[in-house]
């Protein structure tokens, strides 16, 4: 949480790669939805065009919290860092169930989100999940936002050795070849 609350960078793939490499959490788990948010809206906020507050962090953390559920990405179809970028679109819009505009971006949001992270799975890894939803995050913060958050970063996985289902190796674009 200080990491995400005190950081100052704009990219938010940076923010993560920070968080994963600082913090001790497991290779899969619905920590990782927690860190793609967190990273979101604190690169939204140190953008400045919004203003983002610890408290709307928190927020989105929170709701993030009773959606992002171990295993459900393989059981429901919804990997919890879907939930998460949507809570953060939701909290910076606004959106509630009795409002149409905001609501209705929210979804496409999270339908793009998910569509990204089923292009990904083979098998599931959330860490490829945070920055590949990240990437497409920022795209989508352009076109319903306005804001550029800059997302260009090249990642190189260090923990494909630690997956417990099998690397998905030169498959992914963050494996070090």
């Amino acid at each position: 949480m200080n990491l995400i609350l005190s950081s100052k960078e704009y990219n938010p793939l940076i923010i993560a790669e920070k968080i994963i490499n600082s913090t001790s959490i497991p290779m899969l788990g619905c920590e990782h939805a927690w860190i793609a948010a967190g990273a979101l809206l604190a690169s939204i906020r140190n953008n400045g065009r919004i203003k983002v507050t610890d408290d709307q962090i928190m927020e989105a953390l929170n709701r993030t919290r009773k959606q992002a559920i171990g295993a459900y990405c393989g059981l429901t179809g919804i990997c919890g860092i879907a939930p998460g970028i949507g809570a953060s679109f939701s909290v910076i819009l606004g959106a509630a169930c009795p409002k149409n505009e905001e609501t209705a971006t929210t979804m496409k949001v999270v339908s793009k989100v998910i569509e990204c992270i089923a292009n990904e799975t083979g098998p599931c890894c959330c860490k490829n999940f945070i920055y590949a939803t990240l990437k497409t995050s920022c795209k989508l913060s352009k076109e319903y936002l306005d804001i550029n958050i800059p997302y260009k970063y090249r990642i190189i996985c260090k923990d494909y050795d630690r997956h417990p289902h099998g690397c998905r190796k030169e498959k992914c674009r963050h494996f070090p070849i």
